[in-house]
Order: C-alpha cells, then sequence, then structure tokens
C-alpha cells in the first residue's frame, strides 16, 4: 500500500470530523442544532450527495502497487474498479454514445480500397453490427438493464434495512426527511449503476483528445475537487481561528499586528501570489528531482502546496470575522466575571469565547467549501492550479477550451466537468445554508 500526503490528511480530515460530529452528538447545547439539520429535507438530501462524493473520493485515495502491470504502476482502488472504462481507450475524439469517431480519415477497406468517412470506435458500440439502425435501440436496452440491476439492488439494500429497523424506529420511516433520502439515494445509485453498465459498451460522455473516456476522468477529478476544498480548509483554520480570537481578546499591539498582517495580505492579489508561489514550487521540484521521482508523487506535492498555499491566502476573512465576534463577547458579563474571579486568560478563551464562536467557523467552513472548489477550476484554466497530469474538473475546462474553437464543437468534456463540479458545489451550498440556519442563533429564534 503507498500512502501519499494528501491521502493521509484526507483520512486524517474524515476521521477528525467524525470525531467532531459524535462529540457535538453528546453536548446538550449541540444537539438541538444537529437535530434540526437531521429535520432539514434539503440539508440531509445534499448530505446523502457529499457523502457519495465523498466516498468515490476515499476509494480514489487508497493507493497500492499495480503488480499486474509492467512498470509496476501506483493506482487507486477506484483504478482498479474502473480499469475496464479506463483501458477502453480509443484514437481521439467520439461523441457521447456514439459508434463512430469524431473526425474523419482515410478508411482502409477490405478490397484494399480506401475511402473518406467515419471510423469505426475500437470500444465504443464495437458489438453492433449497423450502428444507424441499432444504436438507438441498444442504448434504450442497456439502459433499462443497468436501471433495474440498480433498482434491485437498492431495494435489496431497503428491505435489509427495513428488517433491521422495523420495530426500533418505526417513526423515521414514514418521517418526509427519510422518504426524501431514500429516494435521493434511489437515484443516485440507479443512476450511477446506469452509467457504469453502459459504459462497458459505450463511452457515455465521449472521449478527449487522445481517446481517454471523459466519464473516467469525471469521476477521477472528485478527489482533486475534495482534497482542495477539504485540506486547505483544514490549512486555514487554525490560523484564521489563532489569529481572529486573539486580536479580539487582547486587543492592543497583539491586534494591530494582526490587522496589520491580514491586511497587508489582502492588499496582495490573491492570483499573483499563488502564481508566485506555484512556480517557486516548480523551481523547487526542478532542483531537487531525486525528491520526486515520480509523476505522482510530483503531481501529489503540487497539489499539497496549492492547498497549502490557498489556506494561507483564504484565512484573512474568517479571521476579521472572529476578531468582530471575539470583541463582542469580550465584554459579555459571563466573561467579566471569569475574569473578576481570576480565572485565566488560557482558560477564559477555551472555555467561553471559543465554543461561542464555532458556530461562525462552522457555517464559514462550509461556505468555503465550494468557493475553493471553483477556485481551483479557475487556477488550473490559468495554468497556475495542480499539475497537468493529474485530474481535475479545471484541467477538463482548460484542455476543452480550444475545443470549443473548431468546427464542429468538442462540447462534451466541459459539459462533464460542469455538470460534476455544479452538482458538488451545489449540494454543498444547500448544506451550508441547512448548517447556517441550525448554527446561527439569530436564525434560531426565529426557528
Amino acid at each position: 500500500m503507498i500512502v501519499l500526503w494528501t491521502d493521509a490528511l484526507l483520512f486524517l480530515l474524515v476521521l477528525t470530523l467524525s470525531g467532531m460530529v459524535a462529540y457535538m452528538g453528546r453536548k446538550p447545547h449541540m444537539r438541538r442544532p444537529l437535530k434540526k439539520i437531521a429535520h432539514s429535507k434539503s440539508g440531509m438530501v445534499s448530505l446523502v450527495v457529499l457523502l457519495f462524493f465523498l466516498l468515490i473520493g476515499l476509494l480514489d485515495s487508497i493507493h497500492f502497487k499495480d503488480e499486474g502491470s509492467h512498470l509496476n504502476d501506483v493506482i487507486s482502488v477506484l483504478d482498479y474498479l474502473a480499469r475496464p472504462i479506463q483501458e477502453n481507450s480509443e484514437k481521439t475524439y467520439s461523441a457521447p454514445f456514439s459508434a463512430y469517431q469524431y473526425s474523419k480519415e482515410n478508411i482502409m477497406m477490405a478490397d484494399g480500397s480506401k475511402f473518406w468517412g467515419y471510423p469505426r470506435l475500437k470500444y465504443g458500440g464495437a458489438h453492433l453490427d449497423r450502428p444507424e439502425e441499432q444504436l438507438a435501440g441498444d442504448i434504450a436496452l442497456k439502459a433499462f438493464i443497468g436501471f433495474s440491476k440498480g433498482a434491485a439492488l437498492m431495494l435489496f439494500f431497503l428491505l435489509l434495512l427495513w428488517s433491521f429497523y422495523k420495530d426500533r424506529h418505526r417513526h423515521l420511516w414514514v418521517h418526509g426527511t427519510t422518504k426524501a433520502v431514500l429516494a435521493t439515494l434511489f437515484i443516485i445509485v440507479t443512476s450511477f449503476y446506469t452509467l457504469v453498465y453502459l459504459s462497458a459498451f459505450y463511452h457515455v460522455l465521449g472521449t478527449d483528445k487522445v481517446g481517454e473516456d471523459v466519464f473516467y476522468q469525471a469521476i477521477k477529478s472528485i478527489r482533486t475537487g475534495l482534497v482542495i476544498g477539504t485540506l486547505t480548509t483544514m490549512i486555514m483554520l487554525p490560523l484564521a481561528i489563532l489569529f481572529g480570537i486573539m486580536a479580539g481578546y487582547f486587543r492592543g499591539w497583539v491586534d494591530d499586528v494582526i490587522q496589520y498582517v491580514y491586511t497587508t495580505l489582502n492588499s496582495i492579489p490573491s492570483v499573483l501570489l499563488i502564481a508566485a508561489s506555484i512556480l517557486m514550487v516548480q523551481v523547487y521540484m526542478a532542483n531537487h528531482p531525486e525528491q520526486f521521482n515520480s509523476l505522482l508523487l510530483r503531481a501529489d506535492m503540487r497539489l499539497l502546496f496549492l492547498c497549502m498555499i490557498l489556506g494561507v491566502t483564504n484565512w484573512t476573512g474568517l479571521c476579521r470575522m472572529l476578531r468582530a465576534e471575539t470583541l463582542k463577547l469580550r465584554e459579555m458579563e459571563y466573561v467579566q466575571a471569569a475574569q473578576a474571579l481570576g480565572v485565566t486568560r488560557t482558560m477564559i478563551l477555551f472555555r467561553h469565547i471559543l465554543p461561542n464562536v464555532m458556530h461562525i467557523v462552522l457555517i464559514s467552513v462550509v461556505l468555503d467549501f465550494s468557493s475553493l472548489v471553483l477556485a481551483e477550476a479557475v487556477l488550473s484554466y490559468i495554468n497556475i492550479g495542480v499539475d497537468p497530469t493529474t485530474y481535475s474538473w479545471g484541467n477538463m475546462i482548460n484542455g476543452a477550451r480550444l475545443e470549443m474553437a473548431r468546427d464542429p464543437v468538442v462540447w462534451w468534456s466541459l459539459l462533464a466537468a460542469f455538470l460534476f463540479m455544479f452538482t458538488l458545489v451545489l449540494a454543498a451550498n444547500l448544506f451550508a445554508d441547512a448548517v447556517r440556519n441550525a448554527f446561527d442563533p439569530r436564525r434560531a429564534e426565529h426557528g
């Protein structure tokens, strides 16, 4: 098993979040907002979508050496499961569900003659004898078979769940949120199973310039989006919480220094700062090739550095909000009473200030996640994002932009990246709304 830096940090973050949720569940004052999230249909539906993306990201974060390959390549569990889709590469572009190549070329006939036309694909629709007549019916039939298998799998899972919990949690089965969650789960499982089943016969989202399956690229890009969104948050949180609370509580020269630091940082255009940092990292890697002896390691380190750079340039907004909230909290009566009774400053910060700003931290973290996923796409689009060999939606959009100018237009790479990114960002935003409604005290008074 091969453990990359981003793999280890991603699993550490998942374990930390699981521990935090378990800890919050035992605290009486945290149960109310957690229950409010659990009763929110949009919140739970978006959470199911996010967990589905997280599952794919975690499967793509378990790496090992492929003993079956000639070069002992390092692959992930997702690569192993999706190997048939990955290996069914064509020569070049092909449209979604097409049996023919997207561009014309000379085709050699059996009698030795040549003609100018669209050659058949090597894998996509290769089982069809007469694609013009059979294609639509075959796609419909295979989609129905894939949907039926996915539905049967989901029904088996639901029956299993029902047999275990029908007596103990009978009221949950008739709750509207439970029905919405199960319906979402049904749609995700059946849709994904149908697409995977169809991928054995067709390229459901087409192929790119080198003939690689676009559906496979979009699935592989999920991990990059999750790593950027989560690890960057993990890096910026300690800086924002520490400096924000210190500035608000101690005031004076501490506040002046921290304000000076984040004001100076904000005055530098973040794109220029990120570009300069990425170039420095590239120069360091070029000068120390012995430390980065594989493409995978180089790409992983660049991804990690990008998370660090984004974390360093994105902590100022949350820091400013925490400073303002701490300035208000330090004047509250219970904090004044603790100071009068001789409670140490460290204890006041940990027992009275930090717990009362956590709702701002939680809301900000969930809201920042989607903006960081979009930031990766923008940075990769201008070639200062992740390594070009890394699968990411930004790299897909960057690769597709030139093809948008050709005639006919190659649109499917852009559409695939947009659909997957839109789904992840929309789910994150809906979940952020549910978290904000649950943890914001002003909204709690009316809800």
